[in-house]
């Protein structure tokens, strides 16, 4: 992956839109700090994501939510809710 200042992006983006557009990844830093990574179109995030290594795919076949422990907890769903909500 290549690093580029957004002042090079802004004096040469046709040429930096052409190399992503045949496959490069590249992040812009404004002051030193990634401000946007621009990345081909045909990759998705996810994507992204499996050839970085960050996620892995989901294994084939179903899952049986019957087999998996159930979980108590002291706490009721409203209970919850109301927390997950906060202020709004």
């Amino acid at each position: 992956m290549t690093t580029i200042p957004h002042r090079e992006l802004r004096n040469q983006s046709s040429k930096i839109l052409e190399r992503v557009t045949n496959g490069e990844t590249i992040d812009v830093t404004n002051n030193g700090e990634i401000a946007a990574t621009m990345i081909p179109p045909s990759i998705s995030p996810f994507e992204r994501l499996l050839l970085a290594g960050q996620v892995r795919p989901a294994r084939p076949g179903r899952v049986d939510f019957r087999t998996l422990p159930r979980i108590t907890s002291k706490v009721g769903t409203a209970e919850i809710l109301d927390d997950l909500r906060g202020d709004r």
